[in-house]
């Protein structure tokens, strides 16, 4: 099952800038997981967005894609690719995308300097 929520910024998370980070543990769970769902690394990658909704305005939202859009933003982290649409990035520039995995909770989280709520179910943000 994963999970995405918003969290408080970890130590280890890099300085995203401008653009977007990924952590190394966030890395090795994609590129897990595209080979689990037969994504070519050289094409496709993992898309990133914001939609309308949920109990705080905004929701992420998080697929896999087998090719880039022609407007989309590309990312690369040590061979995975991530694709973020041009309305989602004014969302999510300088937010870190990083994977928890213990044993009360595994999952994605966004660490998005943005946001300035989020609700409890942690995958709505405003």
């Amino acid at each position: 099952m994963v999970q995405i929520g918003a969290s408080a910024a970890v130590a280890e998370v890099p300085q995203a800038g401008k653009g977007i980070a990924v952590t190394p543990r966030a890395v090795e769970r994609i590129r897990s997981a595209m080979a689990k769902e037969g994504i070519s690394p050289t094409e496709g990658g993992l898309r990133l967005g914001v939609l309308g909704g949920g109990c705080s305005g905004l929701s992420y939202s998080i697929r896999f894609d087998t090719q880039p859009r022609e407007r989309d933003r590309i990312y690369e982290f040590d061979g995975v690719r991530i694709f973020v649409d041009p309305k989602s990035f004014l969302y999510l520039h300088g937010m870190t995308l990083d994977y928890e995995q213990t044993l009360m909770r595994q999952g994605f989280n966004f660490i998005n300097p943005n946001s300035t709520r989020s609700c409890g179910c942690g995958s709505s943000f405003s």
